[in-house]
């Protein structure tokens, strides 16, 4: 929005031309979302206590988590808001790749707002049915997994890159829809299922989100790209302003949501980061990478695939609870120590992450 005013007074003040180069409006967009969520959080807080908008905790769960019922959950509005402002201000609007991250962003929390409505406004346990809650999300993966494949230009946008290998590139045909949905979705619960502690989703998803504008940039950029032997997809660049905008807005975030938290930000932003993610990652066509920096979302969802696994088919449980968190929670580690390791592992992870693009 403001880059069609800038160009537009470029005609009369050379200066605005600066709003051109994708770096600025990044730096832009992370500070914006700061602010908004900085300032925009204790008003929110105060507003989720009026409307006693609680956590409630599970008793079968560890102790320590007695203590958090009643803390005001849903403040991933708060961080979608921000999101959605600074990327709106920020980006280029005829861009097609914001416009499907900012949709499914969208549908992803709505879904994510309906189910934290259920639970903790009108008391239903059950919350959003899962029928309906996997519905609407293939709904959201179906549609830009289709729309991605049939405006795709460049046979690299639908191609499977294998980082450690310089001219690996598999030609999927129809199988992208299908890797597409599961990236997006999978994606999206991973993130939603890591959501147990405080702090514990939210700086992953700054981490991993700010690497994933990274490579956004570099594969948006023709000489980078083939230099580093990554796809080149044009238009991406223009998504590292939406990095920046998650990152700042997930900062802003964290100030209030670190141990011990004062605000939680439940399904509506645990499954729009996830979804965020995921889509981002189809784009730049780094799917593999996201698997290796979201790892600490990886292995959560993995203890929960087994526990269940293991439980119906031995009637055994492999750790004490899961998401594996929690199973370090009952082996006697404070929460901030989970919290903390968790994160990083995550430094490591993404940095790994990061030098898959240099070592092909």
């Amino acid at each position: 929005m403001l880059l069609w005013l800038a160009e537009y007074l470029q005609e009369y003040l050379r200066g605005m031309a600066v709003f051109q180069y994708l770096t600025l409006r990044a730096i832009l967009g992370v500070l914006t979302a700061l602010v908004i969520s900085l300032l925009l959080g204790p008003w929110m807080i105060r507003r989720l206590n009026y409307l006693q908008i609680g956590q409630a905790v599970r008793s079968d769960g560890p102790q320590t988590h007695l203590s958090k019922s009643g803390t005001p959950t849903m403040g991933g509005t708060l961080i979608l808001a921000a999101i959605f402002i600074s990327t709106l201000l920020w980006t280029d609007l005829s861009n097609r790749y914001v416009w499907v991250v900012l949709v499914v962003t969208g549908i992803f929390g709505a879904v994510g707002w309906v189910d934290d409505y259920r639970k903790v406004v009108q008391s239903n346990s059950r919350g959003l049915p899962a029928r309906w809650k996997y519905f609407w999300q293939s709904v959201a993966g179906v549609g830009a997994a289709l729309f991605l494949y049939y405006t795709a230009v460049l046979p690299a946008e639908t191609q499977l890159f294998v980082p450690f290998f310089k001219n690996v590139a598999l030609d999927l045909g129809v199988f992208y829809l299908v890797i597409t949905y599961f990236v997006i979705v999978g994606s999206s619960n991973a993130v939603n299922l890591t959501d147990g502690l405080d702090g514990l989703a939210i700086m992953p998803s700054v981490m991993v989100g700010s690497a994933l504008g990274i490579i956004a940039y570099l594969a948006g950029h023709v000489e980078f790209a083939n230099y580093l032997h990554i796809a080149h997809i044009p238009g991406a660049g223009e998504l590292v302003i939406f990095c920046g905008a998650l990152a700042g807005a997930g900062l802003g975030f964290l100030w209030f949501n670190t141990y011990p938290a004062q605000v939680f930000m439940g399904d509506v932003g645990a499954l729009a980061l996830g979804a965020a993610l995921g889509v981002i990652a189809v784009i730049v066509r780094h799917e593999i990478v996201l698997f290796i920096m979201g790892g600490i979302f990886v292995m959560e969802t993995v203890s929960v695939i087994l526990q269940v696994a293991s439980y119906k088919l031995t009637g055994r449980r492999i750790f004490r609870m899961a998401p594996l968190h929690h199973h370090y929670e009952l082996k006697g580690w404070p929460e901030p120590r989970v919290i903390v390791r968790f994160w990083i592992i995550t430094v490591m992870l993404v940095s790994f992450g990061l030098a898959t693009l240099k070592l092909r």
